[in-house]
């Protein structure tokens, strides 16, 4: 009798190339596969589009993607970035049109058959939102020095209350760094694994000898076929909210007190 699949199954990282030195693993895995095939079809597709010097001038529907995405990127930035020039705020651009381009053909890859969702991974998710943090933080003090320490400290503040509120602030600006990686992590997994009981349970009922053959086999596939649309937009939405999250976050780190300044 066959064995059944766990749907966590489809989450489960399989060393392909081993590789180990003294106490430590540098295996080659599915995840690094998933990521380097990523990687290499967004590499093909700028490639393809801006060989022999640039791309048509009439675009088809290859280059017209591509410029899309490159568009995409400068509108938030524009929009979520204030108190910088247009200049200053478009240096953040190309590291944040590499996250977005990245997560675009990474998420949806999962739904593929027979691939692997490389950010159904707390670790890897975790990994991504903590660089992006200590970057901004960066930025951070690179505009503003040490007084980028007073976003924990509001003006005006009663001295008695000033420990209370360092740590009030302090906690939510590092709450940051989880926050991106959860959201993230719980889409993606909560999503595939909904797709994959329902997957198991429209293979199951298709093998069914019974009357109700007929009735209960197209239910749960129409449940897929229904469930599969909305989970590839999540995937494809899930970068959208990573840019506007990290426009936001450079919005606060460079600005600090101007948007209450500006409220009040």
């Amino acid at each position: 009798m066959a064995t059944r699949m766990s749907p966590l199954e489809q989450f489960s990282i399989h060393p392909l190339i081993l590789m180990k030195i003294g106490n430590f693993y540098f295996s080659f895995t599915n995840p690094s596969l998933s990521m380097l095939l990523t990687l290499g079809l967004v590499l093909l597709l700028l490639f393809f589009v801006t060989k022999k010097g640039g791309g048509k001038s009439v675009p088809n529907a290859w280059q017209s993607l591509v410029e899309l995405i490159h568009d995409f990127v400068p509108n938030p930035v524009n929009e979520q970035i204030g108190g910088l020039s247009g200049n200053v705020k478009q240096k953040f651009s190309p590291r944040i049109s590499v996250t977005f381009t990245f997560s675009l053909f990474r998420n949806p890859q999962g739904m593929i058959p027979f691939s692997f969702t490389v950010t159904s991974h707390f670790l890897i998710t975790l990994a991504l939102s903590f660089s992006i943090f200590i970057g901004i933080t960066i930025v951070g003090f690179q505009r503003h020095g040490l007084h980028f320490f007073s976003f924990s400290l509001p003006a005006g503040v009663p001295l008695p209350l000033a420990p209370f509120l360092v740590l009030l602030e302090l906690i939510p600006h590092c709450f940051r760094a989880l926050s991106s990686g959860i959201r993230l992590f719980a889409n993606m997994m909560a999503g595939h694994s909904s797709v994959k009981i329902l997957s198991g349970s429209a293979w199951t009922m298709l093998f069914m000898n019974n009357i109700f053959y007929f009735i209960g086999d197209p239910g749960p596939l129409f449940i897929v076929l229904a469930l599969t649309g909305p989970e590839l937009g999540v995937a494809i939405s899930q970068a959208h909210v990573s840019t506007i999250s990290i426009c936001i976050y450079l919005n606060d780190a460079t600005n600090l007190h101007q948007n209450e300044s500006f409220h009040n």
